[in-house]
């Protein structure tokens, strides 16, 4: 595990996507939610709560999909 990129909670990475302008979208019966932000762009990114804290490779995906690098993912989290 590392120190500069520790796992992270769903609490810490539903702050994170609220730091960086996602909106939860409406839940359809399942433990997926969906955080979504259009700029330019539409941006889709899909947190399993149960999977928490999650791993390195969740995360990396989480922060692929909210288009952002791990390391700015990381820093979202104090904005």
């Amino acid at each position: 595990m590392s120190k500069e990129y520790p796992p992270l909670t769903y609490k810490e990475v539903t702050q994170i996507l609220k730091n960086l302008g996602f909106t939860l979208r409406d839940k359809k019966g399942t433990s997926h939610e969906q955080w979504v932000k259009k700029t330019d762009r539409f941006y889709k990114v899909t947190v399993d709560y149960p999977k928490s804290p999650f791993s390195q490779d969740l995360i990396l995906y989480m922060a692929k999909q909210a288009g952002v690098s791990k390391k700015e993912f990381y820093k979202a989290i104090s904005k």
